[in-house]
């Protein structure tokens, strides 16, 4: 529900209940959930069904298991990265508090503590919260998160998503149009993978990569003696991937001889090799990708109409990423962990501003880009926390020149706070919650002012 308050998600792991016991003494119910774990063993499983804002672990429920502790320690920290965890020990635990911190603990304090530091601690901890994607160990969250190899729930996502569900329970050629990077290639394998062809092959065709003389070679094969170069018979990939399915990927830079070929293959399912006349039966399903208007190139002569009707059976649009609202925390999420695994680092979150930086810049190169710029951020650290500074200039940067609010001379303080109300919501994609982090006031403050100025999204006027 818009502007329902979100009480903080507790989990005490202790051996008793005097933890959680206490912070239901400091915080209203309304403030915080609070979970209760005495199993070591169960802390993990717990974390798979639930997302919690912080973790008090006490060390009396890691006695004579103090390894198992600090595994589950690193765990949470590498995998939950939202989590703060809060440690707490004995007097004179020093050495394991110490190892808790590098395992990934935000703070410790010793036992007993008072209950007005153990409300300044928490209240320390929720404002150092890093700011990242979801829970990596919630089942429920990757599922709900991602279709096939791809990341993202946002609307426009979900409905590509749907046409790649309906495309793939059907034969007929698939056209899928976007913008380089925005995952057309993806869209294609899922296609086929959730199709009656996965047994068998997929195979993608980078045509703009190929030069021209070898590109009818490399769909359809040759002959030996064929042309110069030629010294035995090689298949293409329409006959290897016979069964299965061919990506051409930019479409729209074969030439118009080979368009010939490829239209006459669509309409008889027969091809032959470079040099033969023999006529060869293939079945395949042909999905096509193109980043340029195809419609666009027929008006200019360079692609022919009838070529363009017979792979457009099925359109699919591939959203550019500044269009996919709320997807970035999940693709920087994913693609962090991606690169961790990759180069053997540990990142435990990132900064607030580093966020603002990758949510604010247009991502012109899309996907692809931000996966690129967030592998480079992860192999430049030097800490478990990604800041600007692991950001190429041209992103850590652009904040300075697009976020920007001119006040002027005789306008009152409603008109400049209203003004930066409907700035900083317009920048976070009318994200309530990221909009109050950003403005350093709580969602309830934000929804007063908001009503107040009667604002209710970023298009309103004023």
């Amino acid at each position: 529900m818009e502007g329902e308050h979100i009480p903080a998600r507790i989990i005490c792991v202790d051996d008793g209940k005097v933890l959680a016991e206490q912070v239901k003494t400091i915080f209203d119910n309304d403030d915080v959930t609070i979970a209760y774990e005495r199993n070591l063993e169960a802390v993990v499983d717990r974390f798979e069904r639930n997302r919690f804002d912080l973790m008090l672990f006490s060390g009396a429920v890691a006695r004579n298991q103090q390894a198992d502790a600090l595994d589950v320690l690193e765990l949470i920290s590498v995998k939950c990265p939202q989590t703060q965890i809060l440690l707490f020990t004995a007097p004179g635990s020093l050495k394991f508090a110490n190892q808790g911190l590098r395992a990934g603990a935000y703070h410790y304090a010793t036992l007993p503590i008072t209950s007005e530091e153990l409300k300044l601690l928490i209240g320390s901890a929720m404002e150092a919260k890093p700011l990242l994607g979801p829970n990596m160990l919630l089942k429920a969250e990757t599922e709900k998160n991602t279709f096939e190899r791809m990341v993202g729930r946002s609307a426009v996502m979900q409905a590509a998503y749907r046409l790649i569900r309906q495309a793939a329970v059907t034969d007929i050629p698939v056209l899928i149009s976007g913008e380089t990077g925005t995952g057309k290639e993806l869209a294609a394998q899922a296609i086929h993978q959730l199709s009656a062809r996965n047994d068998a092959s997929c195979i993608p065709v980078h045509i703009a990569s190929l030069p021209p003389d070898l590109v009818a070679s490399e769909l359809f094969g040759h002959v030996s003696g064929a042309f110069t170069g030629a010294t035995k018979m090689r298949k293409g990939c329409f006959e290897m991937a016979d069964g299965g399915t061919v990506f051409l990927d930019e479409i729209g830079t074969i030439d118009q001889k080979m368009q010939v070929s490829l239209l006459r293959l669509l309409e008889t399912n027969e091809f032959s090799r470079i040099g033969s006349q023999e006529n060869m039966p293939v079945n395949v399903r042909v999905i096509a990708a193109t980043n340029a208007d195809l419609v666009n190139e027929i008006r200019l002569g360079n692609f022919r109409e009838d070529l363009y009707y017979r792979l457009d059976v099925l359109n699919i649009v591939m959203p550019p990423l500044r269009d996919r609202s709320g997807d970035i925390p999940l693709l920087v999420s994913h693609f962090i962990k991606e690169a961790s695994e990759d180069f053997k680092k540990k990142i435990r979150g990132l900064s607030s501003d580093f966020i603002n930086c990758v949510e604010s810049y247009p991502w012109p190169g899309n996907v692809r880009e931000l996966r690129n710029v967030i592998q480079r951020a992860v192999v430049s650290a030097t800490e478990d926390i990604l800041r600007t500074r692991n950001l190429p200039n041209r992103i850590s940067h652009y904040q300075d020149r697009d976020n920007q609010m001119t006040v002027k001379i005789g306008m009152t303080l409603a008109q400049v706070e209203k003004g930066l109300i409907i700035r900083t919501l317009a920048h976070a994609g009318d994200n309530r919650s990221r909009t109050s982090e950003i403005l350093g006031i709580s969602r309830r403050t934000l929804y007063n002012k908001m009503e107040r100025y009667g604002i209710s999204t970023v298009n309103s006027s004023g």
